[in-house]
């Protein structure tokens, strides 16, 4: 199943999305966050469509279209996930995961426009493949429990300043990631059953011109063990939003221009959608 949140900023209502139509959700939750999920919301939407007991959303194709779930309680990242990435950015493989934290209110609609944070000289792109968090995650036994934990998949445009990252960062990276909607995220929180995880196609493109292509099959530490590792060092909770890193192909490397006031970016993984943003000046 497809599920989004269509609507304004603040207002959206949360839908799941069919080959016939886009079914409102509303009687059944408020939105689609922690609470739906760790409820069971899911299954009861799944039931729900069964019975055609849910009316379609008038006009859905005309609406805007938020992040796929609602502000989440954390938003944890892994860095230099792609071994061809850590080489363009000057580094080894790491042999453990590297993890860093973006602001919860970094998330927006996957098409909303982005500003460049005031003197930014290097704002950077970033697709990658997010996951959803569907209950409370904390001491794993093994990488293979992580799927009872997964609620589905989303893309994300990892947005990144890199001076702010490297130059300015005091050793840590999230000063560079936290700028106001540095996470587009969707257009879909596309359930497991839909998904083939680990060999997904990741590309991204600026202004029309291909900048990443590979796949999930390229990641250094895989789902399973990511949602097993973080579990290790903190409790992850319901609605709680994965970033599992980004590919080869992005300005850092030195081969791209970075991103200015008039540049679009667009984002897509197989089978879970694609985003569009344009870029302004703060």
């Amino acid at each position: 199943m497809k599920f989004a949140r269509l609507g304004p900023i603040g207002r959206e209502t949360p839908v799941v999305i069919e080959d016939d139509g886009v079914y409102d959700l509303s009687t059944l939750t408020r939105d689609i966050d922690g609470d739906f999920l760790a409820s069971g919301g899911l299954d009861k939407a799944r039931d729900l469509l069964a019975d055609r007991s849910l009316p379609q959303l008038a006009d859905a194709e005309s609406l805007r279209i938020g992040a796929p779930i609602a502000r989440p309680s954390a938003v944890v990242c892994i860095g230099m996930n792609y071994a061809a990435h850590a080489a363009e950015s000057g580094s080894a493989p790491p042999e453990t995961p590297i993890i860093f934290l973006k602001t919860p209110n970094t998330v927006v609609g996957p098409n909303d426009t982005v500003a460049i944070p005031r003197t930014s000289s290097k704002t950077d792109w970033e697709v990658e493949l997010g996951i959803v968090v569907k209950k409370r995650a904390s001491y794993l036994a093994s990488p293979a429990d992580a799927s009872d934990y997964i609620a589905g998949y989303v893309t994300a445009n990892d947005l990144s300043e890199r001076d702010f990252q490297m130059a300015v960062s005091g050793g840590q990276w999230s000063k560079g990631k936290c700028a106001p909607g540095f996470n587009p995220t969707g257009p879909w929180l596309v359930t497991p059953d839909e998904v083939e995880h680990g060999a997904l196609r990741l590309r991204s493109w600026v202004n029309g011109e291909i900048r990443q292509d590979s796949s999930t099959a390229d990641m250094i530490f895989d789902v399973p063990f990511i949602l097993h590792h973080l579990s290790q060092y903190m409790a992850l909770e319901p609605g709680d939003l994965i970033l599992t890193g980004t590919p080869q192909g992005v300005a850092l490397s030195g081969r791209f221009p970075y991103l200015g006031a008039g540049d679009v970016v667009e984002i897509e993984i197989e089978g879970l959608g694609r985003q569009r943003q344009t870029f302004i000046d703060a």
